[in-house]
């Protein structure tokens, strides 16, 4: 169940209307760094939680608070939308050369759609994607998910904290920018909390380690045919970050077979010359065609 205060978690001001910006907004709501992702992505973690229950009260709370910023967000997009008219929607766009060349003003569909409203779309107006929301059901896996998610994020609102001169505005995102910074840290505590990354890694650490080829889990491979030698890298050598094997680096070798498939089914409808698996067959002609 979930509540609503009418109130607003922090003040939205706008000083000047600006529709231009009101687009740029949009990628902070439902862009792949936005207030969305991050609002499903912590709620579909807790509503799947199984284990210790302070885990699945902190991840509820927490995305009900990234409710409250989506809210923010939505208000901020409408004040900048309404009372612009025209003329200022003009000068807006030509006193930032940035604007003027990345948005040459502001997103039609904000009238024609929403009706000076925001929307669940990110700045171009691509609807947001639900695929973007990580649960995996492995906490530790989703702590480093939402990790990403926020330091996007707080990526995200700097450059917007940048793009605007308004003092409303960048009031308001300075608040998100905070909250980011604290969001990061709370899901590294939580790696904490569960024994540190050394307990933590490798993610799932219930597989048994007995049943990978540990000669294979620690070397780093290199695909640079012009590196001649191992570089002078935290991941080429030394312990592992684990604490579980020594890294060493090779270059890369073929250890498996030359592929080989069965001819095409019937049913499928390749071509009669796919069908032969002889010496006049498809794959014998591509040979003599390339050597």
């Amino acid at each position: 169940m979930f509540y609503h205060d009418k109130k607003l978690q922090y003040t939205v001001r706008v000083d000047r209307p600006n529709p231009a910006f009101a687009r740029l907004l949009q990628q902070a709501i439902g862009g792949i760094e936005g207030e969305i992702r991050v609002c499903l992505q912590y709620l579909f973690q807790s509503w799947g939680s199984r284990g210790p229950q302070k885990y699945k009260d902190m991840l509820l709370e927490t995305g009900t608070e990234e409710m409250a910023h989506i809210e923010m967000l939505a208000t901020a997009v409408a004040l900048n939308l309404e009372g612009a008219t025209n003329d200022l929607k003009d000068q807006m766009v030509g006193e930032s050369p940035i604007l003027s060349g990345i948005m040459g003003g502001m997103d039609p569909r904000h009238y024609l759609s929403a009706g000076l409203a925001a929307m669940a779309v990110d700045s171009n107006g691509v609807p947001f994607n639900g695929s973007w929301v990580v649960g995996s059901g492995n906490l530790a896996a989703d702590m480093y998910a939402n990790v990403m998610a926020e330091s996007t994020g707080r990526v995200l609102a700097t450059r917007l904290y940048e793009a605007t001169d308004d003092a409303g505005m960048k009031d308001m995102l300075s608040f998100l920018i905070a909250r980011d910074t604290m969001h990061q840290n709370q899901w590294l505590a939580v790696l904490e909390d569960l024994g540190g990354v050394q307990n933590a890694l490798p993610i799932p650490n219930s597989f048994p380690m007995t049943s990978q080829p540990n000669e294979f889990a620690y070397t780093f491979i290199s695909t640079d045919i012009n590196r001649p030698e191992a570089p002078d890298a935290r991941w080429a050598s030394g312990p592992s970050i684990d604490g579980k094997g020594e890294f060493t680096y090779q270059h890369a070798q073929p250890m498996g077979q030359e592929p080989q498939l069965a001819p095409p089914v019937p049913e499928g409808y390749a071509q009669q010359e796919q069908m032969a698996a002889g010496p006049d067959g498809f794959i014998e002609k591509v040979k003599e065609t390339l050597f």
